[in-house]
C-alpha cells in the first residue's frame, strides 16, 4: 500500500518546479509528486484531476493568485505549503492565519520541515488546516486581519486581536491576556507577535510587554513611570519608550 503523500506542485517558473521536484525526490520520501501546473487554470484542473493531499503553490501566477485557485476548492482536502518570490502583505496574512510558506529563493532546510509539520498535522487535526485555509481567505480582503491563528495544546484557537489587552514575555513562551479575564500560554516569542500586531495599536512599552493601547486606562509617571491597564495590570515602561509611548497614545485623543 502506497502511503506517500500525493503532491502537485504549482508554479508559473519551470525552473522553480523542478528544484522543488528534485528536493522532494531527495529528502522528502514521505511524498510522490503526481502533477505540476504552471497557472491557476492549469492548477484548478490538475487538482480535480489528481485528488491531491499537499499542494506546494505559487502566491502570484500570470493568470491570477494562488489564493484565487483555493476560492474554486471551499472544502478542500489537500494541504497547502504556498511558495513566494515576494515578502508582502500576502505574508502577513499567512503568518496571522498560520499557514506555512516558503520564500524563494527556497531553502532546503526550510522546506523539509514545513513538509514534515504537514505530515504531523495530517495525523493529527486535519480540520485546523482547513480553516486556517478559510481564515488566510478571510484575512486577505482587508489590510488589518481580523482573526490571529493561535497554536494550543490540542489544536489552533482564533483569536480576534481587538480582544487582547496585553501580552507578556515567559521565557520562550508568551502570555496573551484577553478579555472577559481569559489568558493563554503561547509557545511563542514576543517578539513574533510584536512583527505581526505592531501596524495595529499593540505598542512595545518594555521587553517583556506588548500592550493594546486601547486597553490603556491610565499613565503614571511616578515610581519610574508605568501604565495602568484596563484589567488591572501595572506594565513597566521603558525609560528609552516613554515618549514614544506619549506619541502613540496621542491618537486616542477626542
Amino acid at each position: 500500500m502506497n502511503t506517500k503523500l500525493r503532491t502537485i506542485i504549482i508554479d508559473d517558473e519551470v525552473n522553480a518546479v523542478n528544484f522543488i521536484s528534485s528536493v522532494i525526490e531527495e529528502y522528502c520520501p514521505g511524498l510522490d509528486v503526481v502533477g505540476t501546473a504552471g497557472n491557476v487554470s492549469g492548477g484548478v484542473a490538475v487538482i480535480r484531476e489528481k485528488d491531491p493531499d499537499l499542494v506546494f503553490l505559487d502566491v502570484e501566477m500570470p493568470d491570477g493568485s494562488g489564493f484565487d485557485l483555493l476560492q474554486d476548492f471551499p472544502d478542500k482536502a489537500f494541504d497547502v505549503i504556498f511558495i513566494t518570490a515576494f515578502n508582502h502583505y500576502a505574508i502577513k496574512a499567512i503568518k496571522y492565519s498560520a499557514v506555512d510558506y516558503i520564500l524563494k529563493p527556497v531553502n532546503i532546510s526550510e522546506f523539509v520541515e514545513a513538509v514534515k509539520k504537514v505530515i504531523r498535522v495530517r495525523a493529527g487535526d486535519k480540520q485546523s488546516s482547513n480553516e486556517s485555509i478559510k481564515v488566510l481567505l478571510e484575512n486577505l480582503r482587508t489590510t488589518n486581519p481580523s482573526r490571529l491563528a493561535i497554536p494550543t495544546s490540542d489544536g489552533m484557537e482564533y483569536v480576534n486581536p481587538k480582544e487582547i489587552i496585553r501580552l507578556e514575555a515567559d521565557r520562550s513562551y508568551s502570555w496573551l491576556f484577553m478579555t472577559a479575564s481569559r489568558k493563554m500560554l503561547v509557545s511563542k516569542h514576543l517578539k513574533e507577535f510584536q512583527d505581526l500586531l505592531s501596524d495595529r495599536y499593540f505598542f512595545r512599552s518594555h521587553n517583556s510587554h506588548l500592550i493594546n493601547l486601547k486597553y490603556v486606562r491610565k499613565y503614571i509617571r511616578k515610581d519610574g513611570g508605568y501604565i495602568e491597564m484596563q484589567d488591572g495590570a501595572r506594565i513597566p515602561v521603558s525609560r528609552n519608550r516613554k515618549d514614544l509611548f506619549l506619541i502613540h497614545m496621542e491618537r486616542f485623543k477626542g
